[in-house]
């Protein structure tokens, strides 16, 4: 299946990140929406999905040139750490859920 991607330069992009919970169940949605609220006070177009598949959600946020999708799942629960995948390498590494917003900030900025 081909993937169909926007490729806005991450600082054009209208929306910088989105935010997903695996799950909608155990606290998940309670703290991806802790992270879409920090990273919108912190000046950042966030966005929050939490229907369907992630994988389909991923797709959607590829669609629209998001450059960086934030997934809690049961790993969160456990350490603090969410998921972070960028858009562009699809590369996807772990990251304590209060560094999300400086995360993305450096990230669009280099």
């Amino acid at each position: 299946q081909t993937r169909v991607v926007m490729k806005l330069h991450p600082r054009l992009a209208p929306i910088k990140l989105a935010v997903f919970p695996l799950v909608k169940k155990e606290g998940m949605p309670e703290i991806a929406q802790k992270i879409h609220q920090q990273a919108k006070a912190a000046g950042l177009m966030s966005f929050y999905d939490e229907k369907g598949a992630v994988g389909r959600r991923y797709r959607r946020q590829d669609e629209a040139g998001t450059p960086f999708c934030v997934t809690v799942d049961g790993q969160t629960l456990e350490d603090g750490t969410v998921t972070i995948r960028d858009r562009d390498s699809l590369e996807q590494n772990r990251i304590p859920a209060e560094a999300v917003v400086a995360y993305v900030k450096q990230r669009i900025s280099g």
